[in-house]
């Protein structure tokens, strides 16, 4: 994996790159458990929900909107709806091969 470990800091802690970080992201993104996702990779889910607050951070720019009830249900009503259109699309492919 894409750690390194800090060997002038005497609690050991890990450090890990920008690259990881992203694969991380997108891999607890795209799975339906983020604790799932920092147990694939090794890591603490708490560090991964740190992360993840730091992406929504700097998306939307402020903390207080990061933290918006109605922020949340708009991003999740929206990471549901790209999730049913990527399933639609996968769908009129397959039926689209079907048809004689």
């Amino acid at each position: 994996m894409a750690t390194k470990t800090s060997g002038a800091s005497p609690d050991k802690r890990r450090k890990y790159d920008e690259a990881f970080k992203a694969e991380a992201l997108r891999l607890a993104s795209e799975s339906r458990s983020t604790q799932a996702a920092a147990r694939q990779l090794g890591i603490s889910p708490k560090l991964l929900y740190r992360w993840q607050q730091a992406q929504l951070v700097a998306e939307v720019g402020s903390v207080e909107v990061a933290r918006d009830p109605e922020v949340r249900a708009l991003r999740a009503a929206n990471k549901r709806l790209a999730q049913e259109l990527d399933i639609l699309k996968k769908a009129l492919v397959i039926f689209g091969q079907l048809t004689p």
